[in-house]
């Protein structure tokens, strides 16, 4: 009988068929990220960094944008691989928010012939659909951690407070701009925004007002938890956070963000009663066994894919 740990030739095509399996690997990753207008890779185990790569139109968000946001964090959201992502701007900026002359003809022009009333619903639709593309974020059980460098502009700040974390650079700065094209900020920043800064006058001063704050500004008001020196920087230090992250259990690391997400919108009752009807199934899970022995034994534990 042919023993195939010795035999060279057996080695040889093993080998082969093991580089093969890599390839398709990594096939099938492209396949699944390949957008237009995101560019999505695994700098480390367990973590995704998805950048916004427009970076000629300073990440302006086009027409494709909108939907490629749906379909990546929905991707995201399945991929066993992936524990926590990391969400940046190609270039210079990490935004400059809606991309008004792309947007122009469908949302502006929007409904054509279409009376008032018709022409209304089919606006709504499109702002629904536009909330979700950072509504998505929240969704995702996975942690996003958005890493600002530059310009975050308009709907840029409606994505940002989308996101569990977020750090910046010390040359960020950000705008909630809608009042300055006469519009009202629709896709998250006046429902999020509120509860993550805590301050209702200075809240309402930078959306009537439209005025710009720099990093400092937006590390003292809450918006931010880290002030980082430069992008480089900026981008390790995210990316640390999300590896420490991707190390824990991903069934107590998800249920939190869950739990987190949901508290926000509810009563501490309804809130306590949630968790409780969670951890009645996660509490089963091998990784609280994995968890504790790691505490114990004073060794990283190595948790299954979820």
């Amino acid at each position: 009988m042919l023993n195939l740990t010795r035999s060279p030739i057996a080695r040889s095509l093993l080998l082969n068929f093991n580089k093969q399996l890599l390839c398709m690997a990594s096939s099938a990753m492209s396949t699944t990220y390949n957008f237009e207008t995101l560019r999505v890779t695994s700098p480390s185990e367990n973590v995704l960094h998805v950048e916004i790569n427009r970076p000629e139109k300073r990440n302006a968000m086009n027409k494709a944008f909108w939907s490629e946001m749906v379909t990546c964090f929905k991707a995201v959201a399945a991929d066993s691989s992936c524990r926590c992502v990391v969400v940046s701007g190609a270039g210079s900026a990490f935004t400059a928010g809606i991309d008004l002359k792309g947007l122009a003809a469908d949302v502006i022009q929007a409904g054509g012939d279409l009376d008032v009333g018709r022409k209304a619903f089919y606006l709504r639709n499109i702002v629904s659909s536009f909330q979700e593309s950072f509504t998505v974020l929240e969704k995702c059980s996975k942690p996003v951690i958005a890493a600002v460098n530059g310009a975050c502009i308009g709907a840029g700040v409606d994505m940002i407070c989308a996101c569990d974390i977020r750090y910046c650079s010390e040359d960020a700065w950000f705008q909630v701009k809608e009042v300055d094209v006469g519009i009202v900020a629709d896709v998250g920043t006046l429902q999020r925004f509120p509860k993550i800064v805590g301050n209702d006058s200075l809240v309402r001063e930078l959306c009537y007002t439209a005025r710009q704050f720099k990093s400092s500004e937006a590390l003292s008001m809450g918006l931010v938890s880290r002030v980082l020196a430069d992008k480089d920087s900026l981008l390790a230090a995210a990316l640390e956070t999300a590896s420490v992250i991707a190390a824990k259990s991903p069934v107590a690391v998800q249920g939190t963000k869950i739990s987190l997400v949901y508290a926000r919108d509810h009563s501490v009752h309804d809130s306590l009663d949630q968790v409780a009807t969670l951890n009645q199934g996660l509490l089963q899970s091998e990784d609280v066994i994995k968890a504790a022995t790691s505490q114990i034994m004073k060794e990283p534990a190595v948790f299954s894919k979820l």
